[in-house]
C-alpha cells in the first residue's frame, strides 16, 4: 500500500475529514473539512504520516522546519525530528505573520516551510515571505494534504502526502449557502471579508 493510501486510511480512523458547510481559512466555502490537527491526537499515526514528508525532503539539506500556529505547530517539530534539524513557528500579531518568542529566520538558513492542508496556499507565501525578510531561502513548502488541485505555486519545490480533490466556492456561488445550510469557520484563523 502507497504513503497516500495510508494517509487516507489514517484520516479515516481519525476523524479527520467531515461533512457539512465549512467556510476555510481562504473564505471559500465547502460541503468537506479536513481538520488535520486530529492527526496529532495519534502521536503513531501522525509521527508515520510526517516522516513520510521528511523523506519528500531529505535531499534538500533542511536547516529548519517552520509551520504557522497553530495548525502546523505540532507538524514542524515532528518533521523537524525526522530532519534532524531545528524547528519554528510563526504567530499572527495584529494579523500581520511573525516570529515571536526567539524564533529567527536567519541569513543563509535553509528552511522548509510547512503546513497541514494547502488550499490556496495564502498563508504559506506569508510564511515564505516571512522566512525571506530574515535572509533565509526557503528550500521548500511541504504539506500533509493539498487540496490546490495543483493550483498552489510557491515557486520552490512543493511535495505533499496527500493530493485530494475536495470542492469549494466563492461564498456567492456556494450552493449550500443557496440552500439555507448554517456555515461554520472550524480552522483558528479568523476571516474578514
Amino acid at each position: 500500500m502507497d504513503i497516500q493510501n495510508i494517509a487516507l486510511e489514517i484520516f479515516r480512523e481519525t476523524g479527520v475529514l467531515s461533512e457539512g458547510h465549512f467556510r476555510l481559512t481562504s473564505g471559500r466555502h465547502s460541503s468537506q473539512y479536513m481538520q488535520c490537527g486530529r492527526v496529532f491526537e495519534r502521536a503513531d499515526k501522525a509521527e508515520l504520516l510526517c516522516k513520510a514528508l521528511a523523506g519528500l525532503f531529505a535531499d534538500k539539506k533542511i536547516d529548519a522546519v517552520a509551520g504557522p500556529a497553530l495548525g502546523a505547530m505540532l507538524m514542524a517539530y515532528e518533521v523537524s525530528r525526522h530532519l534532524g534539524c531545528k524547528n519554528m513557528f510563526s504567530e499572527r500579531e495584529d494579523g500581520d505573520m511573525i516570529f515571536r518568542r526567539g524564533f529567527v529566520a536567519e541569513p543563509g538558513m535553509r528552511i522548509l516551510v510547512v503546513e497541514d492542508t494547502v488550499t490556496t496556499g495564502g498563508t504559506v507565501h506569508e510564511l515564505i515571505e516571512l522566512c525571506r525578510k530574515g535572509g533565509a531561502e526557503v528550500a521548500g513548502v511541504g504539506s500533509l494534504v493539498d487540496r490546490s488541485g495543483g493550483r498552489a505555486d510557491f515557486k520552490v519545490p512543493f511535495r505533499s502526502v496527500v493530493s485530494v480533490n475536495i470542492e469549494s466556492w466563492e461564498e456567492k456561488n456556494c450552493p449550500l449557502c443557496a440552500q439555507g445550510v448554517p456555515c461554520i469557520k472550524p480552522g483558528s484563523r479568523q476571516v474578514t471579508t
